[in-house]
């Protein structure tokens, strides 16, 4: 089964980043010269998927259109001879096809998911949270897909982190099969210190076989009402087996405010036109200290 779809979910409020998210969906705030939306959906159109699900929410339709064709800029920049952006733009419109489905309540990252069921259907498919930047030579989930392609089980993307701040993230424990590879013998939802030795954490990529609807279905909402994935993939665990996978990148949180500064600058060293002269303003700021 070849992995053809993305799901994207984009419905959450943005809540920590108000007031700039007040009319504006985090996924549209720009790191460096582009949203941070374009960013995950270049990666997922760089691992050769060639449809993209939005799971959306009332006042999201900005990251719609930012992928739509348009006539009256298309037009403006060709009149205006700006070539060179009127190429930008059209190569935004024509990345990949998108559908959009709504989540019609903030019910947790496993009902946005679910609720993709009538679009992806039964084959295998991306996850792709849009909070989590990963700078990598070969996308991060073109990385995953090869380990799918050679497990035929579903494959949560994951990092190591400091043991002190496991109790913030999805913890796997599991056994090295290959290089990078485990296979999931525990899923720890945010474990409180010192209940686990692991300290592989979780991050927002995942290759989904489609029995992870089978399972959304009988996972019971938990706090707060909402239904986790993190439960659902347990479910998965225990029926056919789960994966874990040691992505090469940098991976960075674009949710957080210091992880959003931290992939600016990341992203700012490596733009054509600006990584020497933002380089040199860098070294220049840090002396001044």
């Amino acid at each position: 089964m070849r992995v053809k779809k993305a799901v994207v979910p984009v419905a959450g409020l943005g809540t920590r980043f108000l007031p700039a998210t007040k009319v504006i969906p985090k996924e549209m705030l720009t790191v460096v010269d582009r949203p941070t939306i374009q960013y995950i959906v270049e990666e997922v159109v760089g691992s050769d998927i060639k449809e993209v699900v939005l799971v959306t929410a009332s006042g999201k339709s900005a990251i719609e259109d930012h992928f739509d064709y348009s006539f009256e800029l298309e037009t403006f920049l060709s009149q205006k001879g700006k070539l060179d952006l009127l190429k930008e733009v059209r190569h935004i419109s024509t990345l990949i096809d998108v559908v959009s489905v709504r989540q019609k309540e903030p019910l947790g990252l496993g009902h946005a998911v679910l609720v993709t069921e009538p679009v992806v259907v039964d084959e295998p498919f991306a996850v792709v949270l849009g909070d989590d930047l990963v700078d990598a030579e070969v996308p991060c989930v073109y990385q995953m897909i090869k380990v799918f392609e050679q497990f035929r089980e579903s494959v949560v993307a994951v990092q190591q982190v400091p043991l002190e701040d496991t109790h913030r993230y999805g913890i796997v424990e599991g056994r090295e099969v290959a290089p990078g590879v485990y296979e999931v013998k525990r899923l720890i939802e945010k474990p409180p210190p010192g209940t686990t030795t692991s300290n592989l954490a979780i991050i927002g990529r995942y290759i989904l076989r489609p029995e992870i609807y089978g399972c959304l279905h009988r996972t019971l909402p938990g706090v707060g009402g909402e239904i986790q994935l993190t439960d659902a993939l347990d479910i998965l665990r225990k029926e056919r087996g789960l994966y874990a996978y040691e992505f090469t990148g940098k991976r960075f949180d674009a949710g957080d405010k210091f992880g959003y500064l931290q992939a600016t600058v990341n992203y700012a060293l490596q733009h054509p036109d600006l990584g020497g002269i933002f380089k040199e303003y860098l070294k220049k700021l840090v002396s001044s200290f």
